[in-house]
């Protein structure tokens, strides 16, 4: 049985450019662009350099988050699945934080791949601070929480370490 740690990293990741030329799609099937694509690359490496490869994946079925997260994985060197939750499309955060309420808490290092304004607000409520959360901007919030149920209860006990942004030119 793994050990249970006393403080969670929870990294909120907002999916990469989406592709909006393919209008006879629906909103949840757009795919990325190039630039996405290239963001996508970007942060999955960076998550590698800053040794913070998440233990545990959680994506909205958005094609541009599922997108987002296969890079990350390839990109990071991560080794276990992406878990896809369609409840994180066109939800609101309170709904993000019930379902990161929901991790098991073996893991440790979670990363949410989602959409906003879910994920700025997300970050509003887990830390009283406002941030613009543009595509594939990445989020590190370190909560002092056992379980990740306590998060519900316990939002008083995060703390915003970092944003990062993928500053890719545009195409």
């Amino acid at each position: 049985m793994a050990l249970i740690d006393n403080k969670k990293t929870l990294l909120v990741l907002r999916h990469a450019k989406s592709n909006w030329k393919e209008d006879s799609l629906i909103d949840h099937e757009r795919s990325l662009n190039k630039r996405g694509r290239n963001q996508g690359s970007k942060m999955g490496k960076l998550l590698r350099e800053l040794n913070l490869v998440p233990d545990y994946i959680i994506s909205s079925t958005a094609k541009r988050a599922i997108d987002t997260s296969e890079l990350i994985v390839e990109f990071s060197g991560f080794k276990g699945k992406i878990n896809s939750d369609s409840s994180l499309y066109n939800q609101t955060s309170e709904q993000y934080i019930k379902v990161i309420a929901d991790i098991p808490d073996i893991y440790s290092r979670v990363l949410i791949v989602g959409h906003n304004p879910s994920i700025e607000n997300l970050i509003e409520k887990l830390t009283n601070r406002i941030e613009i959360m543009k595509t594939c901007y990445l989020a590190r919030i370190d909560i002092n929480i056992k379980r990740w149920k306590d998060i519900i209860s316990e939002r008083d006990k995060s703390v915003l370490i970092n944003i990062w942004r993928p500053n890719i030119k545009k195409e």
